[in-house]
């Protein structure tokens, strides 16, 4: 326990299940913790969660586009502590956008969105917060992918996205490791805790005529144990891999596919 003590750490998308399970976990571990998200209300509900619990939890409404509102919040997070020690960006978007639909017959608008909100959020926060860690010649920046990075399926742009969250956390890491500032991602498979599988699941799957039941077989059968990631196994590598104890890991996207990808 208590392996983030005293760390202050900034969670971008704190208000979804990922965000909000990692949050949790980062306060289990005893960092202070700021929640944002686009939407007050369920950063709160979870800070509120944190806090009832004995953790110390703040929430803000933080557009994770927006460049001047994130470096507005990190300034006030700088003032309050002196430090920013972690930076995790768990931001996401709808899939029905984007899922299933043809490149062929595809618009420019339609496939360059996901690869336009998730890559320009990922760096904006991740250089934003460097420049706050660089003084103190520490820190951890931290984003989550998919497997639709490493394989061929019809998601319009939201592959391409993943992947240059990928290529980004390795570009960084080069820059910043000496430095003294670690980036790394998580690449979790998925997960029917989260909303975006059930969305996945009723945009895709049930117009095809799975069930519920049909398609999260499906889904398990692709990983080695035959069962699913959770959102806790998850938060819980993330707290690891936030921590001193993980200091050796630069410049890589954990594979949490759970042997459903090799690589």
């Amino acid at each position: 326990m208590n392996e983030l003590k005293d760390k202050v750490a900034v969670i971008y998308g704190a208000g979804g299940e990922i965000g909000g399970a990692v949050a949790r976990a980062f306060a289990r571990e005893g960092a202070m913790v700021f929640l944002t998200g686009r939407r007050l209300a369920p950063v709160e509900a979870v800070a509120r969660d944190i806090v009832s619990e004995g953790g110390v939890a703040e929430a803000a409404e933080v557009d994770a586009l927006d460049e001047q509102a994130i470096d507005w919040h990190l300034q006030s997070v700088w003032a309050r502590t002196g430090r920013i020690d972690i930076s995790f960006n768990a931001i996401g978007n709808s899939p029905a956008k984007y899922l299933g639909a043809s490149l062929v017959d595809m618009d420019l608008k339609q496939f360059s969105m996901p690869i336009m909100s998730y890559i320009t959020s990922y760096f904006l926060t991740a250089r934003l917060a460097a420049r706050y860690m660089i003084p103190n010649k520490s820190g951890v920046i931290m984003t989550v992918t998919a497997p639709p990075a490493k394989i061929g399926t019809p998601n319009g742009g939201y592959g391409p996205s993943q992947a240059a969250k990928e290529a980004l956390t390795r570009y960084l890491s080069k820059e910043l490791a000496p430095k003294g500032i670690r980036v790394v991602g998580l690449q979790p498979h998925g997960m029917p805790e989260t909303s975006t599988i059930r969305e996945i699941f009723e945009t895709k799957a049930r117009p095809e005529g799975l069930t519920w039941e049909q398609f999260a077989d499906y889904l398990a059968g692709m990983n080695h144990p035959q069962r699913f990631l959770t959102l806790a196994e998850t938060a819980n590598i993330a707290a690891f891999m936030a921590s001193d104890k993980a200091s050796g890991m630069m410049g890589i996207t954990v594979n949490l596919t759970m042997g459903a990808l090799d690589n």
